[in-house]
């Protein structure tokens, strides 16, 4: 599943293509994909001006005066932008077509496993913070507000392992099974402790730790596993300086250890015993 760094990489790739163009049409070749497609869409944004791009963890926003388009890549999906009369390939289900000076582009939405979303949020219904699927989110672990200090307050009572509170999203918002592993083997926390049971001093380790691993992730193009890659064709290469994730049984970069792998909530973790105590 594409990750905070892959649909940072996806927000950045696309704005120079469709911020303060105009929307000529939007086509949709299927009813819906996780959930349906808003109904009357493409008369709702036909003639609109796209405003700007943003991100919420791992949702893509597209910013009108009068609302906001919210995508989700899902589990395989990508996003490319592509001359609007490319023939559509199969699983191509979503197209946002705008004018710019060197014609009608589209913003093109493939997702084999449809498991992504394309949802409208009107102005009139209130701050976007409070849709039901954003409301919900933690801090965003690359602004102001995210620091070793709230980790450590808002775990005191948390006796859950340390990976499982980095996947859920309440508390920090984007680091994912991928990017939780590598963070956590930097900052030299075994993934199997218990929330609370983590000190100040370690936890500025482990917030600054996933400050630097999303920063690189997105210098790199994110992580291409299997379907991920970037508006402009292009894999990612994250995945060449993985120090823990995907690599059961090499020898660790550090101390030379084998890599484990261990299930925690139906997820795979891997760790050193020896780095990470």
């Amino acid at each position: 599943m594409p990750e905070l760094p892959e649909v940072e990489v996806t927000r950045r790739g696309v704005a120079p293509h469709i911020e303060g163009r105009v929307v000529e049409r939007v086509l949709t070749r299927r009813d819906g994909l996780r959930w349906p497609f808003p109904p009357g869409l493409s008369a709702l944004l036909a003639g609109k001006t796209i405003l700007h791009t943003g991100r919420r963890g791992k949702y893509l926003l597209i910013g009108f005066a009068h609302g906001t388009l919210i995508i989700h890549l899902g589990m395989s999906g990508h996003l490319r932008v592509l001359p609007a009369d490319t023939p559509a390939r199969k699983h191509d289900h979503f197209d946002l077509v705008v004018r710019g000076a060197d014609g009608l582009q589209a913003l093109r939405l493939h997702d084999p496993r449809r498991f992504g979303a394309v949802l409208w949020h009107a102005a009139d219904d209130g701050e976007l913070a409070q849709h039901v699927l954003l409301r919900g989110l933690g801090v965003e672990p690359l602004e102001d507000g995210f620091s070793g200090a709230l980790l450590y307050r808002a775990t005191r009572r948390r006796s859950a392992p340390i990976k499982q509170v980095l996947l859920a999203g309440d508390l920090v918002v984007g680091v994912g099974n991928i990017y939780a592993c590598e963070s956590l083997f930097r900052a030299g926390i075994n993934p199997k402790t218990a929330a609370a049971r983590i000190g100040r001093g370690r936890y500025d380790k482990l917030a600054q730790a996933i400050r630097e691993i999303l920063a690189e992730a997105i210098v790199q193009g994110g992580s291409t596993l299997r379907d991920f890659i970037a508006v402009n064709g292009q894999s990612g290469y994250f995945q060449q300086t993985y120090f823990v994730y995907d690599r059961t049984g090499v020898p660790c970069r550090n101390c030379g250890s084998e890599i484990r792998q261990i299930k925690q909530g139906q997820r795979s973790t891997f760790y050193c015993v020896i780095c990470q105590k």
